[in-house]
């Protein structure tokens, strides 16, 4: 039986993902701050979930989590770093505890999730790694500055890290969702100071939301994130719904003041 080990699986995209893999026979780990251990045992028969506390804040926390799926299994075939959040809010006006704590999860939770996972993946010579990124990560979103800048870090550290871990026959990817319908909306820390300054924020960010709301099915994701970690040779990056692989394919062709001033106008 083939092995995931997933953060950030209790809710939205992750847990999706942690269905969908079992429902097709795999053995899920699913590592999430909250969550019923063994909440899903049985899937049809088939895979399993099991559910392990873990703070991707805590590189102890995130070595105990490890440490206890091993005592369960033998192998991990893949890992899916799929934890964080959202902050909103101008640049200026953003607390800067509330940016560090951004990158802290988003990010720095990646780098301890990856730290606690690749000595077991060395071991064994095999293994895939995927991380949930963003398409803000390419178009970067304003009044989301602070999500955007973690996104694009992961992306970047993913692609140093696929040419340093090839030698042990471990690919890297990232998977860059456009909008999504779940949780992750609501649960975003957003900030209000200086919109008496910056007039068209409020109006960004309701924007931005109604799209999240009005977005795509998690179960889309999950089945890419499935695509990505059973296909024969994956790509470094992937973007999640068509039209938004369009919009990524033009960024690459279109001078950058451009693509800068259709998002102004989009979210203006």
């Amino acid at each position: 039986m083939k092995t995931l080990v997933i953060s950030g699986g209790s809710s939205g995209i992750g847990k999706a993902t942690a269905s969908l893999f079992a429902e097709r026979g795999w053995r899920v780990f699913e590592l999430s701050r909250s969550g019923t251990p063994d909440r899903a045992d049985n899937h049809s028969g088939k895979g399993s979930i099991t559910h392990v506390k873990c703070d991707v804040c805590s590189e102890e926390s995130c070595r105990t989590a490890i440490e206890e799926v091993l005592k369960q299994t033998d192998h991990i075939d893949v890992v899916i770093s799929n934890a964080g959040f959202g902050i909103s809010g101008s640049v200026e006006f953003t607390d800067i505890k509330e940016a560090e704590h951004q990158m802290d999860v988003n990010f720095m939770g990646a780098v301890r999730f990856t730290q606690a996972v690749l000595p077991q993946l060395r071991q064994q010579r095999y293994g895939r790694i995927i991380y949930t990124s963003s398409v803000a990560a390419i178009l970067a979103v304003p009044y989301q500055a602070f999500y955007s800048a973690s996104k694009a870090a992961i992306n970047a550290m993913a692609l140093a890290l696929a040419n340093e871990v090839k030698e042990f026959g471990i690919s890297v990817s990232v998977m860059m969702p456009g909008d999504v319908r779940t949780g992750f909306t609501d649960a975003r820390h957003k900030s209000t100071a200086g919109e008496e300054v910056y007039t068209g924020a409020k109006k960004a960010i309701t924007t931005m939301e109604h799209d999240e709301r009005g977005g795509m099915n998690p179960m889309q994701m999950a089945q890419l994130f499935y695509h990505i970690a059973t296909c024969r040779s994956p790509r470094p990056q992937y973007v999640g719904g068509f039209s938004y692989r369009i919009l990524c394919f033009l960024e690459r062709l279109l001078p950058k003041r451009f693509v800068n001033w259709i998002e102004y106008k989009v979210y203006s």
